[in-house]
């Protein structure tokens, strides 16, 4: 399959084909998710210490856990992930970035809330345990936040200065 005048370079084959498409995407999910799972360990970590000190409630110890976390990740991701493109105000960006982190905190959160005091009222021996919080916690609500976060940060928030509000748009070939 050869490129049409004025396309993105293409390659013969399915999978080159896809690369080439997609390929800037991969490179930045792979960025993305190792500034994730840094911040995900730091996050973790975090969690767990607080709620061993059986002083500091599930809930409030995740807030604590993801706040920390979210200033780790928002500078890994300015700095690194999408260092090309900043373009923008980084204080808009900065803001933005916490507001849609607060809505994958809440992802996240409801998630263990649902868990412990949803279905914990119902199985307690199984759903208001350490380790029932961190399934609920991160596997399922980090998951979830994290597709989430990934989609709001590319799409709002490291957005180069003086693209169309929809980025993607660039690769759309039958644009004129």
């Amino acid at each position: 399959m050869t490129g049409e005048p004025g396309s993105r370079r293409t390659r013969p084959g399915l999978i080159h084909s896809l690369l080439d498409r997609f390929g800037h995407l991969v490179h930045e999910l792979s960025k993305f998710a190792t500034v994730g799972g840094v911040a995900f360990l730091v996050d973790f970590a975090l969690f767990n210490f607080l709620t061993s000190m059986q002083e500091v409630e599930q809930v409030t110890a995740k807030t604590i856990s993801t706040v920390v976390a979210a200033t780790f990740a928002f500078l890994g991701n300015r700095f690194w992930t999408w260092r090309h493109r900043r373009g923008g105000n980084p204080a808009r960006e900065y803001a933005l970035f916490f507001i849609f982190n607060t809505v994958g905190l809440g992802i996240t959160v409801a998630v263990l809330a649902v868990s412990r005091y949803g279905l914990g009222q119902i199985w307690p021996e199984v759903f208001q345990t350490p380790l029932a919080d961190n399934i609920a916690s991160y596997l399922v609500g980090t998951g979830l936040a994290t597709l989430f976060r990934f989609w709001s940060y590319r799409r709002f928030v490291f957005v180069p200065a003086g693209t169309p509000a929809a980025p993607e748009a660039k690769h759309d070939r039958y644009r004129a």
